[in-house]
């Protein structure tokens, strides 16, 4: 025989308190679920982005701030990459799932630039080789032997596309030069110190978009 709902004052009141324990408890643990481990071995949370020191959008790519809003989660950039350079971001992301990364130290990008050409919304804007900005590389001159001066080192030197515009050699140092690095990583991918003795910053990914 089916049990009837009391409709004691009480008997409300209890239920009313159950379900606003429950929701509370829900709401309290959704930031925990986020606070695990991809399997790239990056901490993360459902909400903050994925981009970082080594993690990088590709060619083109708008601000983060408006990303996961304007990419439609398509694939195409990650399907035509002829060097399997993008990765896409998996349902542990949160709202970044989906969406196209570049993890420099596994495959830095090669800027064949064909993933600007096949995006429908304009998430990777159709830009130049030259006029892609990733990110910025950095060197750490406490790590890089070529600036210890105990070996002569020129692998991010051979490996940058721009040589001699993008890094230059001064007396045998490797020295980046801001206003033409693309941030593509192959010069991270290059260095065979480990850790890395130079790494990409994602400086540009995080500038506010400036509405009209």
């Amino acid at each position: 025989m089916r049990e009837e709902k009391s409709n004691h004052p009480l008997a409300l009141e209890e239920e009313n308190f159950s379900r606003r324990g429950f929701l509370k408890k829900l709401l309290l643990s959704i930031p925990l679920i986020g606070l695990i481990f991809s399997k790239k071995g990056y901490p993360f949370t459902l909400f903050k982005s994925p981009v970082g020191r080594n993690r990088l959008r590709p060619p083109g790519a708008v601000p983060e701030e408006i990303f996961a809003g304007k990419c439609i989660r398509c694939g195409r950039c990650a399907e035509v990459c002829p060097y399997r350079s993008i990765y896409m971001l998996d349902a542990k992301w949160g709202v970044w799932a989906g969406t196209p990364l570049i993890f420099v130290e596994d495959v830095p990008c090669y800027l064949c630039m064909k993933c600007v050409e096949v995006c429908p919304t304009g998430t990777l804007m159709k830009i130049k080789q030259e006029e892609t900005r990733m990110g910025l590389a950095v060197i750490n001159k406490r790590r890089c032997v070529s600036w210890l001066e105990t070996a002569l080192c020129r692998s991010c030197y051979n490996a940058c596309p721009f040589k001699d515009k993008a890094v230059k050699l001064i007396e045998l140092k490797p020295v980046i030069i801001d206003d033409y690095c693309t941030g593509c990583g192959l010069c991270v991918h290059a260095c065979p110190i480990n850790p890395k003795a130079i790494y990409v910053e994602p400086v540009y990914s995080f500038v506010r978009v400036k509405w009209k």
